[in-house]
């Protein structure tokens, strides 16, 4: 059965997100608000929680999973950044912004796009999630919390804990968060946007 926290989406309890910082370091999975749609996550080292949150969505590795990071500084030791690539994502982040980027050997194997060796980054703007982030000290491995049998994102807590209390450890309920999901822009090979959503594609001059 889900834990349910409500947590102040602009001033997070502490001792709530100390809490929830502890279940992902147990192996568990959550669902919490991002700056674009609930999500869910895990720890980025955890075999068994990732393969839970695959079986959730019922995806593969081609679908990419997201790193969502605390700060910039983060992200750079997670992706492979040239100097061009970090002004465009100074620019963009916090924000509702996902980069395909070439993983760094930090980044498990298991975790990425099998053929391209890629994984998706973020900086989310959400207090709630920066407070977890900032309080586990490493990136949560994370994916858009929408269910296969659905055709948009799930935005309700109560219906997200509803319908996953069994499959979940905790459920985060930090208020409406939207349904529009991340604009995703790949930086592999120059700057590509993949799918346009909430953060504006002129900060990339696309």
């Amino acid at each position: 059965m889900a834990q349910f926290f409500a947590i102040h989406p602009d001033n997070p309890q502490e001792r709530l997100i100390k809490q929830a910082a502890e279940i992902v370091r147990n192996g568990g999975v959550i669902a919490y608000p991002t700056d674009s749609c609930y999500a869910l996550g895990c720890r980025l080292g955890d075999k068994e929680a990732m393969e839970r949150i695959l079986r959730i969505r019922q995806i593969d590795l081609k679908h990419h999973l997201t790193l969502m990071c605390a700060d910039l500084g983060e992200l750079g030791t997670y992706a492979k950044v040239d100097n061009s690539q970090f002004r465009q994502l100074k620019a963009a982040t916090p924000g509702s912004y996902t980069f395909i980027l070439q993983a760094t050997k930090e980044v498990p194997n298991r975790t990425l796009h099998p053929k391209r060796k890629t994984i998706g980054l973020r900086v989310p703007d959400n207090k709630i999630a920066l407070a977890l982030l900032n309080e586990l000290g490493e990136p949560l491995l994370s994916c858009t919390l929408m269910l296969p049998e659905d055709g948009e994102p799930l935005s309700d807590p109560y219906e997200i804990r509803d319908r996953l209390e069994h499959s979940v450890d905790l459920v985060i309920d930090g208020g409406w968060c939207g349904m529009e999901p991340t604009t995703v822009v790949d930086m592999t090979d120059g700057t590509v946007l993949v799918r346009e959503g909430r953060g504006d594609k002129a900060v990339f001059g696309l």
